[in-house]
């Protein structure tokens, strides 16, 4: 969708939720180029887990694409997060996003304003706070 953000949602504060959207929207060009360079470093076929974008000096930076070209994005300060528990949370956050655009009242391309979603979508990330942390 033209790298138009359908769901953005930050669990930190304010100032803090400001840099990490500006994160996302340039992690979009370093997922274009993995994915238009598959020989280098992009997914092989039927991949959807990107892995690592990129680690900064406070966050990490993973993204998983699905079969229609959506990217998630997911910014971490969690150093020491394991490629299981990405992986694990975005099939998750997957099938919540395909739950949410099957609604018949969605409009393909428009933001999610979904509360069912929204909760969904706490849920799977506390579910991972709680299993990266442990």
């Amino acid at each position: 969708w033209q790298n138009n953000p359908l769901y953005i949602q930050s669990f930190t504060e304010a100032e803090d939720a400001l840099k990490r959207h500006y994160i996302v929207h340039c992690s979009l060009d370093v997922v274009d180029g993995r994915v238009n360079n598959p020989k280098k470093s992009g997914p092989t076929f039927n991949e959807t887990f990107l892995g690592l974008l990129y680690p900064t000096e406070n966050y990490k930076v993973y993204s998983y694409l699905t079969n229609t070209e959506v990217k998630f994005i997911m910014v971490t300060t969690d150093m020491d997060v394991r490629d299981a528990d990405v992986r694990n949370f975005f099939r998750r956050f997957h099938a919540a996003y395909v739950d949410a655009v099957s609604n018949p009242f969605h409009v393909p391309g428009k933001k999610i304003n979904s509360r069912t979603f929204a909760e969904r979508f706490s849920t799977i990330v506390n579910s991972f706070r709680l299993n990266s942390a442990g």
